[in-house]
């Protein structure tokens, strides 16, 4: 690759780990929005009590 070419030639390599690993940039981007949203819910008084997870 030269300086000067476009750096497209990337983009299936990016394209194939998302296929095989999943598309982590955008599950988190969905699990701040969540979040982000629940917190809003919580701080108005809206939201219902937080579940816990886990074993007891």
């Amino acid at each position: 690759m030269t300086p000067d070419s476009p750096r497209t030639g990337e983009l299936p390599i990016y394209e194939s780990l998302i296929r095989e690993r999943g598309d982590v940039v955008e599950e988190t981007r969905v699990v701040a929005e969540e979040t982000q949203h629940q917190m809003s819910q919580a701080l108005s008084g809206v939201a219902p009590a937080p579940q816990e997870t886990g074993a007891l």
